[in-house]
């Protein structure tokens, strides 16, 4: 794939450089700086002054003026340039000779340093020694010898020699290592230890070796099969290779590029992809290198410079062309010398959301969204392209210049109606992934409005989600876009939020009439949760009787359900509530089940008022002769529970009411709360024939009392059973036998002894007489035990009294209290455990000590 990254821009022309001279030609170039150095076939040096000006339409040209130049006096061509700019010389090779010559006058330097039978060399850019007026060099023999140099202004001095198996042709030098590209083969030579390291062969026939550094300690080689081969210090490749022409005859770096040079194309690959990028037609090229951030291609008779077009104008033509990884892959790896952080990260952000359109409108929406959010779009420029999704309010106006070209989204998807679902899914899934995120901050109510349009279309569930919660959806936008829609309860819930609460009950109230219909819609119930936690009391009694209407076991809950924390209003007051209730008989008994039953109100009007109410529904049941049995037996069973539980109703009234009828069992609850427990013992033995029930009784009316109490309760019983007047004497003998035996019963023996009949057998009688020697004796001890527990507590005192009287307390008139420092008048004063004595106004605490401060225990007589 294809990118335009350079430039082939003229530097100097062949007339200029050369005048008429046409046997001469150029053999190699250098570049320090604005100062361009050439060697050429006659061994002269030429220097020129290279001015590089940008034109008014961003085109760079050059501008050139010659310096000074040298003729060597040798008749052999100049093979090899390099500047040394901390020393102001230049490294020449001519003749296999490297001499120095100043910078600037190309004049030779007077000490004559030389070194002979040199075929290359390099100089080393990552030098392990820090001294700025020195570089370091690295020079290929004749011999199978690498030899290390150290040059100063005025020498050059030898500091390691490196054999090699042999002879160098071409190497490149970083840190410790050499890079050497021998007759057949490349090695890597360590400068410190000597040690050498093989590659891989060459055909020196068919390729020219190319060592070439492209960064710390990593080289590019020419290798087989018209291969570029990435070669670490280590030995290994951790780029795949290049493909370039098997001709290649030189190459230059600039990050992210490689550019190789042939007798027919300048090629630029990148060193991210190892793709080829660009082809440059160039006949005659000759000589490539890249100085100092700049690259010069050289022809046999003129120079030109190779110049990088900006970086954002190469990712341009990449997004234009839709390649939008290599666009990313440029565009984070490289950075213009220059451009600030802050710089560098707008650019960046932008081409992220250029890229992310792109990735829209090829329907790869993963890969959008990603790019959305690392490229901090801002959301509108998205929502944007959904006509009607922005908010009505909306002032936005889209990015200048824009982020693509389409109107909106009817250009990305073009007529494919699925495909326009799938683009409204995944905005829904953006706006959601970022709703929460830094990325909506100022742009919450464009988020919510668009994400509530969006489910009015497709998503009821998401959309009572949305408005039921903190949202900052548009009121306006939601009226028109949810009636539109039929989505009455999400409006409703919408009004609620916007805490117009009137509207929302309308909605509400015609979606349960029938009127409205919404599917979304839970029913009357929700209404009535909604009514119960309103506060707004005036409004919430104007749909109270439209509730109780519709169910008047629901609507109640309009005040039962009410927070315990609401402030009650004069509106509110239950004796308020229960009158308005009266026109409903259920609601009415379940207001004051939860007054009596869930407030615990021990009010008597509201417990008397609920028990005639269960007593008028069980009377009601019984009178309509085509209930079930199991609604009466259920409506006596909540009666006898109010009555049972409750001691604060009027139980005269009650009973005045029940003795009317032959409810049994609640007249006996009723004698037994009047404390007439022998009539309602009587009423549960004779009428009602429930033996149980009888012994029941006894247990519930004696909880909370003394043993005494319950001991009466069961004496009272038995000697029901026992009376003779009811003529069912012997009758009763197996439900008193059974009541002498129970465990739960409890009697004082000699009591139940004297009043049980003479006629009864000691045999019948055995197991209520060994229970109750059992339990004697068992008493017996356990006042015994406790008799002796207390003796021993009570001597534990007497010994600690004892032994406190022990020590005597001298009181004179010299005796000072330790609490305030004043002499004792009387004899009367307190003393601590800790031996502190004071006067017993002083002592305000016994268990404190006044002075100092320490708690003793008050288990203990002091």
């Amino acid at each position: 794939m294809s990118v335009r990254a350079f430039e082939l821009v003229p530097a100097i022309e062949r007339l200029k450089l050369l005048g008429e001279r046409s046997k001469t030609s150029i053999e190699c170039i250098e570049c320090c700086g604005k100062n361009l150095y050439i060697g050429t076939s006659d061994c002269f040096v030429y220097h020129y002054l290279l001015q590089e000006e940008t034109q008014p339409n961003g085109k760079i040209i050059y501008t050139s003026e010659k310096q000074s130049q040298k003729h060597l006096a040798l008749k052999k061509p100049v093979q090899q340039l390099a500047a040394a700019s901390a020393l102001t010389r230049i490294l020449v090779l001519c003749d296999n000779t490297l001499t120095l010559l100043n910078m600037f006058n190309l004049e030779p330097i007077l000490s004559g340093a030389k070194i002979k039978g040199v075929t290359a060399f390099c100089v080393n850019q990552n030098p392990s020694t820090s001294n700025p007026f020195s570089i370091e060099i690295a020079v290929a023999t004749r011999k199978r010898l690498v030899q290390v140099y150290s040059v100063t202004e005025d020498k050059m001095v030898p500091m390691r020699d490196v054999t090699i198996p042999d002879m160098p042709v071409n190497l490149e030098m970083d840190g410790s290592c050499i890079c050497v590209a021998m007759t057949m083969q490349y090695i890597l030579a360590n400068k410190n230890t000597g040690q050498l390291t093989e590659l891989f062969p060459y055909e020196s026939e068919q390729s020219i070796p190319l060592v070439k550094r492209v960064g710390r300690e990593e080289f590019l080689l020419s290798g087989p099969g018209a291969l570029g081969m990435f070669v670490t210090s280590a030995g290994i490749s951790q780029r795949p290779p290049l493909r370039w022409s098997e001709s290649v005859c030189g190459v230059s770096y600039m990050f992210p590029y490689i550019v190789a040079l042939d007798d027919e194309f300048l090629t630029v690959h990148s060193v991210l992809d190892q793709q080829q990028k660009q082809t440059i037609p160039f006949q005659g090229g000759r000589i490539l290198g890249d100085f100092e951030g700049k690259i010069f291609v050289a022809s046999s008779k003129e120079v030109y410079g190779l110049v990088p077009l900006p970086v954002d104008k190469q990712v341009e033509a990449l997004l234009a062309d839709k390649r939008v990884e290599e666009a990313l892959t440029l565009a984070k790896n490289f950075r213009k010398v220059g451009t600030t952080k802050e710089q560098f990260t707008r650019m960046l952000l932008r081409i992220q959301q250029q890229s992310g359109f792109i990735e829209l409108s090829e329907f790869h929406y993963n890969e959008a969204g990603q790019l959305f959010r690392d490229g901090q779009l801002d959301v509108r420029e998205l929502i944007s392209l959904f006509p009607n999704l922005l908010p009505s309010t909306s002032n936005f106006t889209r990015s200048i210049p824009p982020l693509h070209q389409f109107a909106d989204i009817s250009q990305v998807y073009r007529g494919d109606v699925a495909r326009l679902s799938e683009c409204k899914k995944f905005l829904v899934q953006y706006l959601e992934q970022i709703r929460d995120t830094d990325l909506s901050l100022g742009n919450r109510a464009e988020i919510d409005t668009s994400l509530m349009k969006l489910y009015a279309e497709s998503n009821p569930e998401a959309l009572i989600e949305l408005v039921s919660e903190e949202n900052w959806c548009l009121l306006s936008d939601g009226i028109e876009t949810l009636d539109r829609h039929q989505k009455y309860h999400a409006l409703g819930l919408l009004y609620r939020y916007h805490t117009d609460n009137d509207k929302a009950l309308q909605l509400w109230a015609r979606i349960v009439d029938g009127e409205l219909n919404d599917d979304s819609f839970p029913g009357l119930d929700f209404v009535v949760d909604f009514l119960a936690r309103l506060t707004d009391h005036e409004l919430v009694w104007r749909y109270v009787d439209w509730a109780l209407q519709k169910d008047p076991e629901m609507g109640v809950r309009i005040f039962t359900d009410r927070s315990d924390e609401e402030p009650i209003s004069e509106r509110m007051r239950p004796d308020t509530i229960i009158d308005y209730l009266h026109a409903y008989p259920k609601a009415v008994i379940r207001y004051l089940e939860y007054l009596v039953f869930s407030k615990r109100l021990e009010k008597e009007k509201y417990h008397t008022h609920l028990a005639v109410l269960y007593l008028d529904t069980v009377l009601q049941i019984v009178k309509d002769v085509s209930a079930p049995k199991s609604e009466v037996d259920l409506a006596r069973s909540t009666l006898r529970h109010m009555l049972q539980e409750s001691s604060v109703y009027r139980v005269p009234l009650i009973l005045s009411k029940v003795k009317e009828t032959d409810m049994h069992a609640e007249c006996a609850i009723l004698y037994g709360k009047l404390e007439e427990h022998d009539k309602a013992l009587r009423i549960l033995v004779h009428k009602l024939q429930d033996y149980g029930a009888a012994e029941n009784y006894c247990i519930i009316n004696s909880k909370g009392r003394d043993r005494g109490y319950r001991r009466r309760l069961f004496q009272i019983l038995l000697g029901v059973y026992l009376d003779p007047m009811e003529g069912k004497k012997d009758s009763l003998v197996k439900p008193a036998m059974d009541l002498l035996n129970s465990e739960d019963a409890d009697f004082d023996s000699a009591r139940v002894m004297q009043i049980l009949p003479e006629t009864w057998s000691v045999g019948l009688l055995s197991q209520f007489l060994t229970n109750s020697v059992r339990n004697s004796i068992h008493t017996s001890r356990m006042s015994k035990l406790e008799h002796s527990l207390s003796r021993g507590d009570n001597l534990k005192n007497k010994v600690v009294v004892m032994s406190e009287q022990r020590s005597p307390i001298y009181i004179s008139e010299e005796k000072v209290c330790q609490a305030c420092n004043r002499p004792f008048t009387d004899p009367v004063f307190v003393r601590y455990p800790n031996g502190v004595i004071a006067h017993t106004q002083c002592a305000r605490n016994k268990a404190v000590c006044p002075v100092t401060g320490k708690l003793f225990s008050t288990t203990k007589g002091h």
